[in-house]
């Protein structure tokens, strides 16, 4: 099976062609937002992080920062630094070029002379890169160069009966043809983490599933307090999920039947194939950016009270087993599966038309949350600021 995207000079492919304009630092964000607004092409995010940062908490901002940048959507990035924050400009370029070759330029406000001076300088830099990239033509790519995030949130008991069952099923699909499906959320892997971890590769990946479970409950229990306290969340509750184990056993469908053949720490670069585990939160956003950051080209995302979560270089695609919730949120929500509930289609088939929207997507066609121009996006966080 294939699909058309942009081969990248790293070797990768994306399937859709933005130029990013990259906030080292919060004090860049919304200089880099007005420089987006200016050039028809290009993408952003507010960076709410990158400075006053402990190393280990800036390690995630800086994996993040770098993998925006290599992710293969990305044609090419123009890095806007204020200058004295702590992800320095030669830092967050050392970290992008660490990941790729692809194009690169920069800016640093307090040097270029203030806001309004680099703002200039970086939209003449991103306009020529836009230029470049609209030579770029989708070619023909097998399927086994997509990387796919799975993610789940506002969850209710019809996400673990039909959206997650079905997402599980394009994930075994996908790996059966070679691409990489990425499951996440570590948080809800708990009270089912001995039941995921019986399908790692080896022994060792076995025990890094326990053993992220274990460091994400202690990371916690460090600062008093318990993730049972936060998850599942109220909307969860209300919807009709009572404990956190029931959560679990839902959120690990998505990762199909396949054997686990690697487990990635937050935002790493993702280079195994087949169904590997990436330690997330539970939070959306920042799971969705890790995964983001590690490579994945497409995000698909199962909700059953329904949200509106996108992101601004992956296209999100949403999927709910609650029929209420896709004809109250059918502006938000991609693919109903609620008919397997209802015994009107197998979860095989459901599996297989999701697979079908999976390659249109890689195709071109655009996600409801693209089309409401949906990009928000957080990063994990280690502690408090300094």
């Amino acid at each position: 099976m294939n699909f058309y995207g942009y081969g990248r000079p790293d070797g990768r492919v994306g399937v859709r062609n933005h130029v990013l304009i990259l906030p080292a630092s919060i004090c860049a964000s919304d200089t880099a937002r007005i420089i987006s607004q200016q050039v028809t092409g290009s993408v952003t995010f507010n960076n709410q992080n990158g400075c006053a940062q402990v190393p280990p908490d800036q390690e995630l901002t800086m994996d993040v920062m770098a993998g925006f940048a290599a992710n293969p959507n990305i044609y090419g990035t123009v890095v806007v630094s204020l200058g004295c924050e702590n992800c320095q400009m030669d830092l967050v370029v050392d970290a992008i070029k660490a990941r790729t070759n692809k194009p690169l330029q920069r800016v640093i406000i307090q040097e270029a002379g203030g806001t309004l001076k680099a703002i200039e300088q970086a939209v003449r830099y991103a306009k020529t890169m836009v230029q470049e990239a609209s030579l770029c033509r989708r070619e023909e790519f097998n399927l086994s160069e997509l990387i796919v995030g799975t993610e789940c949130g506002g969850s209710d008991p019809t996400s673990g009966l039909a959206a997650n069952p079905v997402v599980g099923e394009l994930s075994d699909c996908l790996v059966d043809l070679g691409a990489t499906s990425i499951l996440s959320e570590t948080t809800e892997f708990i009270g089912a983490e001995h039941i995921l971890a019986k399908r790692g590769k080896t022994d060792e990946i076995k025990q890094q599933v326990l053993d992220i479970v274990h460091r994400y409950e202690k990371a916690l229990q460090l600062v008093g307090e318990e993730v049972r306290e936060g998850n599942p969340s109220p909307g969860n509750k209300a919807g009709g999920i009572t404990t956190l184990e029931e959560k679990s056993l839902g959120c690990i469908h998505k990762g199909g039947h396949r054997l686990i053949n690697a487990v990635y720490d937050y935002a790493k670069q993702v280079d195994e194939r087949g169904l590997v585990i990436m330690d997330t939160p539970g939070n959306d956003p920042s799971s969705v950016a890790a995964m983001v950051a590690g490579g994945a080209q497409i995000i698909v995302f199962t909700t059953g009270r329904g949200t509106p979560t996108g992101n601004p270089i992956s296209p999100v695609i949403k999927i709910t087993g609650n029929k209420i919730t896709f004809e109250n949120m059918e502006d938000n929500i991609d693919f109903n599966v609620s008919p397997v509930i209802y015994g009107e289609k197998t979860m095989s088939q459901m599996g297989e038309e999701l697979l079908d929207i999976v390659v249109e997507t890689a195709n071109g066609k655009q996600t409801k949350a693209e089309s409401l121009g949906y990009n928000e996006i957080a990063i994990a966080r280690v502690c408090n600021y300094v």
